[in-house]
């Protein structure tokens, strides 16, 4: 547990303030009631969701606070062990942290209309529970391949890179493991499911793959070129770039592809509970779900919604390939520091040819 504890305060950022939008209730009721949100999800992508849920529930106000994962995660604790109220829903990618919240009894049971239907790797206990299904994905600049298709499987990947060094020498890009909460997660996994994964890291390296904190830092650079491939991007967010930049292609791996979703849950301390809970069941609902596959780019984990962008299509066309992260206590080990720290030195060995 000391090692739990040392790693989360090595990797929460400093106190931040939250940006904090006010949506007001509809029928302009005074005294209205509010709904507090904690989320990671930025308020231009979370607007579609918002305006359904006060459409449904006109007599009540949102209070969306946008924090980052390690805030979320840091402000449910403190407040909550302060004896006072926090946030009604909290919404984050950080899938470790969002587990350890409810692990850790910082979360309440909700047993919500989906519950039972959802599936069983995207909920646990009725406390947390994944809302969205996003691949890691290959993402590679169109023009750059005119004359081949791009490289499919991690195989075909380093293959390509060795076949083509003088074009592709300082145009991969990834997520730096040390500073991307999600690229740890992607390449920890990697670790688990393919264990020839380093002699791709290496053979990375010796390409100079460039490395990044932030998935629109690496779309940026696939759409003008200046990056060929991206190897492990999130899937949501390539798919929002890819709809706006005709040169931004996306491959999902055909030899394994790891998904990882985004976690709800409603706080042990949260300050109106229902209000809490009456949001994340419109998250999980159909209606809310549509509209996150639909505006959002982030493909629909409920199964009653139809469509390609929803996990059930997904699932359907790729099969047994899809490794989607699963909710439960086993996404503490990435939060424990020796492990950690392990993986993080075998990345660097072998992004230096060692």
């Amino acid at each position: 547990m000391r090692f739990v504890v040392l790693v989360i305060a090595a990797l929460l950022p400093a106190p931040a303030v939250a940006e904090t939008t006010l949506f007001p209730a509809l029928d302009g009721e005074a005294g209205a009631r509010t709904l507090v949100v904690y989320s990671a999800l930025d308020v231009p992508l979370a607007k579609g969701m918002i305006e359904g849920f006060r459409r449904a529930n006109p007599s009540i106000a949102v209070r969306y606070e946008e924090l980052l994962t390690g805030d979320i995660y840091s402000r449910i604790v403190e407040e909550t062990n302060a004896g006072g109220k926090t946030a009604d829903m909290a919404f984050s990618s950080a899938m470790d942290l969002q587990v350890k919240l409810a692990n850790d009894g910082y979360a309440q049971e909700s047993t919500l209309p989906m519950s039972a239907r959802w599936p069983r790797w995207a909920n646990w206990r009725n406390t947390a529970y994944a809302l969205t299904f996003e691949p890691a994905v290959f993402v590679y600049h169109k023009p750059s391949f005119s004359d081949a298709p791009p490289p499919a499987t991690r195989g075909q990947l380093v293959d390509y890179i060795e076949h083509n060094a003088d074009t592709v020498q300082g145009r991969i890009a990834t997520y730096d493991i040390e500073r991307s909460g999600v690229g740890f997660m992607f390449m920890a996994r990697d670790q688990e499911q393919f264990p020839d994964i380093w002699s791709i890291v290496r053979t990375m390296g010796k390409a100079g793959v460039k490395l990044y904190s932030k998935s629109s830092a690496i779309l940026e650079r696939i759409a003008d070129g200046r990056a060929i491939l991206g190897y492990n991007i999130l899937g949501s967010y390539a798919a929002d770039w890819a709809a706006r930049n005709p040169d931004v292609g996306i491959v999902m791996p055909k030899d394994y592809t790891i998904v990882m979703s985004r976690i709800g849950l409603v706080p042990k301390a949260a300050g109106s509970p229902d209000l809490g809970r009456a949001f994340l069941a419109y998250f999980m609902s159909a209606e809310g779900q549509t509209i996150m596959a639909r505006d959002l780019h982030i493909a629909a984990v409920n199964p009653d919604v139809s469509g390609e962008n929803t996990a059930n299509a997904i699932q359907a066309t790729m099969g047994a390939q899809l490794r989607p992260v699963p909710v439960s206590p086993g996404l503490l080990v990435y939060l424990d520091q020796v492990k950690r720290n392990r993986l993080v030195e075998r990345w660097n060995n072998a992004l230096q040819g060692r």
